[in-house]
């Protein structure tokens, strides 16, 4: 018996698409096969309880594609500002590391904001602490590094979020 059944469902779907994207050939009997293998391990994962709501946050997938498509568009806007510094003969680098204080309130908020800026070029995480809810950022430049704080990468993080929050996770 499944433990859950709509997540089983979820998860072999998105196996399958992940699989199919990857894999690149699509003759009937690969695709039979893929399908079974990527039930076959959905339904493991069901079996040793890794199909929670951790493992799977369903509540999660219409803002993450909302969240993804606009956390695209500021990668193509950040890697035009690093292709700019990089390009210009002077080099305007100014290299800082930042700790800040992120609104986030679960783990995988905290864990959404700080790959996100790892993402983005001319960023990267080099920390976070969930005690003291602090997120540790190196900038090839100060007004990037300064840009992390209070920003609107941590307002979209926090509303994607939002259905987790009060959940206990």
């Amino acid at each position: 018996m499944l433990h859950s059944p709509v997540r089983f469902v979820v998860l072999s779907l998105l196996l399958y698409a992940v699989w199919l994207l990857l894999s690149g050939v699509y003759i009937p009997r690969l695709l039979i096969k893929g399908a079974v293998i990527c039930v076959v391990v959905a339904y493991v994962v069901d079996r040793v309880r890794l199909l929670d709501n951790e493992g799977l946050p369903l509540e999660l997938l219409p803002r993450a594609v909302l969240y993804w498509s606009w956390l695209a568009l500021e990668i193509v806007k950040s890697a035009l500002n690093v292709t700019r510094i990089i390009i210009s003969p002077s080099l305007p680098i100014s290299p800082t590391v930042i700790v800040f204080r992120p609104s986030q309130k679960t783990d995988v908020g905290l864990a959404t904001h700080g790959n996100s800026i790892t993402l983005t070029p001319g960023t990267i995480t080099t920390g976070i602490s969930k005690s003291r809810n602090t997120i540790e950022v190196h900038a090839i430049e100060r007004d990037g590094a300064a840009g992390c704080v209070d920003s609107a990468m941590d307002r979209q993080v926090s509303n994607f979020e939002r259905p987790l929050v009060g959940k206990g996770e």
